[in-house]
């Protein structure tokens, strides 16, 4: 082993391929050094006040009052909707046989799909009636699969934003693509009818029978929520009126 001595000429005895490597590596220590600083210098600059207890509670209200407004909008919306949603649920769980929750949240996909590609939710759902009578794990001889009856390898491209073909018994990931693939159908043809056939397809039926199978079913729905608004709006005054004042008899006391 050679022992380095310390004299004023510098350092004695040091190989000069073991003095380079010394060098290197204090020059890796340092750039090393001058990084974590730099680095806690931009972590106390962008979050600082997390750090340090800073402004946290300022922080801590704001997201308060972000999930307050927030939470004010939704019940606005499930106030607005409730009695649509049900009205709707109770017709299909009648319909066909499904569960009225099961059915409730199946309506609620279809209405938000709906809303997102601006189609009617409740063309959505009578597409589901027609095609799987709302049995999740539906499957046609041709391969069509789930709700909406989706054919995966057509549409590979759609499914895999939700995790890939098997998505396709996803009763949420079913609906949301099978609107888009009857949105598609609509700009492709510029109507409803052919887009409809084109879903189920059957352009080539002259008779259009799958299109008024789905648009019977969706008169259906609004019908059921017609009804529903009749029962609940309130019987004019003088109705009221003279009701209060029939006798038992079941005439009019004057």
């Amino acid at each position: 082993m050679r022992i380095a001595k310390l004299s004023p000429g510098g350092f004695q005895g040091i190989q000069p391929g073991r003095l380079a490597q010394w060098s290197r590596r204090l020059v890796s220590i340092l750039a090393l050094c001058a990084s974590l600083a730099a680095l806690a210098l931009i972590m106390e600059s962008q979050y600082g006040h997390f750090l340090y207890g800073e402004s946290l509670e300022q922080s801590g209200d704001a997201l308060a009052d972000a999930g307050s407004n927030e939470g004010r909008d939704i019940s606005a919306l499930s106030a607005a909707e409730e009695n649509r949603y049900r009205t709707l649920s109770g017709f299909v769980a009648n319909r066909y046989r499904v569960s009225q929750d099961v059915a409730y949240d199946l309506v609620r996909v279809a209405h938000r799909a709906g809303n997102e590609l601006q189609l009617d939710p409740l063309l959505i759902i009578a597409v589901i009636a027609i095609e799987s009578r709302f049995n999740p794990i539906a499957e046609s001889v041709a391969g069509a699969k789930g709700l909406m009856q989706i054919i995966p390898k057509y549409h590979f491209d759609k499914l895999d934003q939700f995790g890939g073909e098997k998505a396709v018994y996803d009763p949420a990931a079913n609906i949301q693509v099978g609107a888009q693939i009857l949105k598609e159908y609509l700009r492709l043809t510029g109507n409803l009818g052919s887009a409809l056939q084109m879903y189920a397809g059957a352009l080539g039926d002259t008779e259009d029978q799958y299109t008024r199978k789905v648009l019977n079913e969706k008169g259906r729905l609004q019908q059921a929520l017609s009804s529903q608004a009749v029962a609940r709006t309130p019987a004019p005054a003088a109705v009221r009126t003279a009701s209060a004042r029939t006798h038992v008899s079941g005439l009019p006391l004057d």
